[in-house]
């Protein structure tokens, strides 16, 4: 297993990831766990503060919330997938509810994966290794 985790730590070295989350829990959590693993990770409180992250750290992967105040993730998703620069970007729409409608809906506005909090580790990485696997060095 110790050797799987150091395998894992050098393919995600220097990764940026951006965890677009109202809940500190949230964003701590994803926080720590991808640091650990050595990704450069940067966090935001909803789709506002998220979009200047963008522009400003251009992260390879970006975790996002549906429920947000103000712009929510389906918004947020939208916004970045409708950007040249940025619609490159993997997004993975994170909700604590597990419905075919919320799936459905998070795919129509462009994004890659879904996960349903709460999370585990290895559904986070696994979600990078496949969406970001090429782009990881």
């Amino acid at each position: 297993m110790e050797n799987a985790a150091t395998n894992t730590t050098s393919r995600l070295a220097g990764l940026k990831v951006l965890v677009i989350d109202d809940s500190k829990t949230i964003r701590r959590t994803a926080e720590t766990l991808l640091s650990k693993e050595g990704c450069e990770v940067y966090t935001a409180v909803d789709g506002f503060d998220a979009l200047s992250k963008i522009a400003d750290h251009q992260p390879d992967i970006v975790f996002v919330d549906i429920m947000m105040p103000r712009l929510d993730g389906y918004q947020t998703c939208s916004l970045i997938k409708h950007n040249k620069v940025f619609r490159s970007i993997p997004v993975i729409m994170l909700s604590s509810k597990d419905g075919l409608f919320d799936r459905a809906r998070g795919r129509i506005v462009g994004s890659e994966h879904y996960l349903t909090k709460p999370f585990t580790k290895e559904e986070l990485l696994n979600a990078i290794e496949t969406h970001v696997g090429s782009l990881a060095r």
